[in-house]
């Protein structure tokens, strides 16, 4: 049983500049903080088996800082988010015989060499953007949400990747999204590393994801959805998708279609390569 309380609470954000200073009125004036705060409590009891029930709670503080754009043909941003994560319970030591509580391999704070759980950890990490018109670039951490990728906050701190993207709304009804990524922070680690997929044998990884989409919006109530992305030397994707809202007299009735079809790439798509672990 997993149990999850979250909290979040807003701070108005000061201007720091004189009101004379119009390059950067935007960046201040537009800008946003929020610091939240998520208690994470973690109990999973396999009954039917040798192995120690995992049992930990922790407690989350999330501060995100957003800025506006300075004003011009081209405006410059800059986001900054700060988490840290507190051991509350760490529920034992992994790894010792006989043991009834565990914590769970480091699945919600990293290990210390002893096996048990780190008493906090932290994260500082900035994203600069940059925007021309109605496209914006952003260099840093992302948090994506897409259909080929979305970012796993199902634990205390939420999983972050490291790259840039670029997403256009140039043309009416239409949303053009592109992206390289090349390295991800896992849930429960303070450090980046290279990307790699469930399963891979041998530590084999990846620092090289590709990705691009569109989102149409055909009517009013029709979105139409295609996005490709690219894990070098382990798959390449394509995703369709329609969203339908459908209005009724009282609500609305929403279909949500998606189809994924996936391929092997590179060292993944020969027998050699799948016996070095890309696989």
């Amino acid at each position: 049983m997993n149990k999850r309380l979250s909290g979040g609470l807003t701070l108005s954000c000061l201007s720091l500049l004189p009101l004379g200073q119009v390059d950067a009125a935007g960046f201040i004036e537009d800008s946003k903080a929020t610091l939240g705060f998520r208690t994470f409590y973690m109990n999973q009891d396999d009954r039917n088996s040798d192995r120690p029930r995992i049992d930990e709670t922790g407690q989350a503080f999330l501060f995100e800082y957003k800025s506006g754009f300075t004003e011009g043909f081209v405006g410059f941003g800059l986001d900054v988010i700060a988490q840290e994560g507190v051991r509350l319970d760490g529920g034992g030591r992994a790894g010792k015989a006989g043991a009834e509580r565990a914590p769970g391999a480091g699945s919600m704070f990293p290990l210390k060499s002893n096996g048990k759980s780190q008493e906090d950890y932290g994260r500082l990490n900035a994203t600069g953007k940059m925007r021309i018109s109605k496209t914006i670039a952003e260099v840093g951490v992302l948090r994506p949400s897409l259909p080929i990728l979305k970012s796993n906050d199902g634990r205390l701190l939420p999983q972050l990747f490291h790259g840039a993207q670029v997403t256009s709304n140039e043309l009416n009804n239409l949303t053009l999204v592109g992206g390289r990524l090349e390295h991800s922070t896992e849930r429960n680690s303070t450090d980046s590393q290279a990307l790699f997929i469930g399963g891979a044998a041998n530590n084999q990884r990846s620092n090289e994801f590709y990705y691009g989409g569109v989102d149409y919006k055909a009517t009013k109530a029709l979105t139409l959805q295609y996005y490709y992305s690219n894990l070098d030397d382990f798959y390449e994707q394509h995703f369709f998708g329609l969203v339908h809202n459908w209005a009724l007299p009282v609500g609305a009735l929403k279909s949500d279609l998606r189809y994924w079809t996936s391929n092997s790439d590179g060292a993944n798509g020969s027998s050699s390569g799948r016996a070095e672990g890309y696989r």
